[in-house]
């Protein structure tokens, strides 16, 4: 239902987000390339027939106005829906999104920047808090074989063995954080190679489940909400992702909410969590009878061809992948918005 419903609106939601943030690549402005980002990705979604609840949105730490933890969006939120919006057809959901996913990327045009967004219906996602998240992801292969509370090492091995390759042929992608060097340094004695990335977590846990990224898992400690958009994905594609909140401020020693690991933990008891070391599987993170994931490039990647510009319009690739048909739909879009002088086919 939701699918067919609003499965290309969505679509048209991360287009239209990376189209607005694609003309500030290069430009050194991170804060403008998300803002705009936001406006374009919110505009859109207020004219969906729907009823949208935002779960996982711009952030505690940036207080947000738009895109905000809780915000209501879509054409049945407004004042006058109940004069255009049936009750029995209203669609009520749950959004987390991420219009600017890696906005140093697209700040300094460098690859691998999404607007990305993922859906269930209401209570289908996990309101992740603005922790960070010790995460694993690997290929389907290797679904339920790894897993995050094994040495890397270990991990390693067993990836190996599921794919029939050996460890040095293995790729494992590193956010390049100091927290990161023992773990780095880990992987590279078990013989695999590393890429180190600078932001954007959620295009290489990705990237695991499709065989010809060359990259075969993703380790380490990044945010905690991107953390639960990847494993919407992950979940829908079949692969492997695992994660485990961070909530001691002396492990990643920036950006957490709260001053200390004791407040961190009663604040996560005040929204329900008992277990703060609980180690989350991706049907848990994203745990809805549906679930769908969509993500435009903003920059070129692995995946995705970046936002190309022509006179007169721009040409966009995204990915939209559903639970509920068990597709991945790579969708290539020109957009007008004028009299082209001409329409390239490549």
């Amino acid at each position: 239902m939701i699918e067919s419903t609003i499965g290309l609106e969505i679509i048209e939601v991360v287009e239209q987000a990376a189209i607005a943030s694609a003309r500030w690549m290069g430009k050194g402005e991170k804060n403008t390339a998300d803002q705009v980002a936001v406006e374009a990705m919110r505009e859109r979604m207020n004219k969906i027939y729907m009823r949208g609840r935002i779960v996982i949105g711009e952030g505690e730490r940036d207080e947000a106005p738009m895109l905000y933890i809780g915000e209501e969006l879509g054409i049945c939120t407004q004042e006058n829906a109940k004069d255009f919006c049936n009750p029995d057809e209203l669609i009520e959901i749950d959004i987390a999104v991420d219009p600017c996913e890696g906005t140093n990327l697209v700040a300094y045009g460098q690859p691998g920047s999404m607007a990305v967004l993922a859906i269930s219906e209401k209570g289908g996602l996990f309101a992740a808090p603005d922790f960070y998240m010790k995460k694993l992801a690997a290929p389907p292969a290797a679904k339920n074989h790894v897993d995050i509370r094994k040495s890397a090492t270990e991990n390693l091995k067993i990836i190996s063995d599921c794919m029939d390759r050996s460890v040095d042929e293995l790729v494992v992608v590193v956010m390049d954080r100091p927290r990161h060097k023992d773990l780095i340094e880990e992987i590279r004695q078990a013989g695999a190679r590393v890429r180190l990335i600078s932001d954007g977590d959620v295009s290489a846990a990705l990237s695991c489940a499709f065989a010809g990224t060359n990259i075969h898992a993703l380790m380490g400690i990044g945010a905690a909400p991107e953390g639960v958009i990847s494993a919407a994905a992950m979940r829908c594609l079949g692969g492997h992702f695992q994660g485990q909140l961070i909530y001691d401020p002396e492990i990643v020693k920036t950006g957490l909410i709260g001053e200390s690991k004791e407040s961190n933990i009663n604040r996560l008891k005040e929204m329900g969590i008992e277990n703060p070391d609980k180690v989350y599987n991706a049907e848990e993170l994203a745990n809805g009878e549906t679930v769908l994931f969509a993500a435009c490039g903003i920059t070129p990647g692995t995946l995705m061809e970046g936002v190309r510009y022509f006179h007169g319009g721009a040409r966009t690739q995204s990915l939209v992948i559903s639970s509920q048909s068990k597709t991945a739909r790579f969708v290539d879009t020109i957009h007008m918005s004028d009299q082209p002088k001409w329409l390239e086919l490549r």
